[in-house]
């Protein structure tokens, strides 16, 4: 129970990485934008699996994965700022209510994560 909003923002955070699929995300990416669609989406989508890998093989080989969690936690809530900094960006696509819930809730789930582990 000491991880569960770990849990709740990583689990959220691969959901918007879906959503992010469908909202075309790599049009927003300094550099990937200008790659094209189909160059762009195959960077934008494989750019994933290492940073994917590297957090799963972390976490289930790490003894304390507190220094982990933290940072991601704190990630988690900066996320939400770089959304509401590309807001108004032109091929910005992620407009409707279930992408921010996603955003969002990582967010906040970060920010409980920080919060919980603070007080333990």
């Amino acid at each position: 129970m000491d991880y569960i909003f770990f849990y709740l923002a990583l689990s959220l955070i691969i959901m918007h990485e879906i959503d992010a699929v469908r909202c075309k995300e790599w049009r927003i990416f300094p550099g990937l934008a200008s790659l094209g669609d189909k160059v762009g989406y195959i960077i934008f989508l494989f750019g994933h699996l290492p940073l994917f890998v590297w957090a799963l093989w972390y976490l289930n080989q790490s003894e304390n994965p507190d220094n982990f969690i933290i940072g991601f936690s704190q990630f988690c809530i900066l996320h939400i700022g770089l959304h509401l900094l590309f807001y108004k960006h032109k091929y910005n696509e992620f407009k409707d209510w279930i992408s921010w819930s996603l955003i969002v809730g990582a967010g906040l789930a970060g920010l409980f994560q920080l919060i919980w582990m603070s007080s333990c």
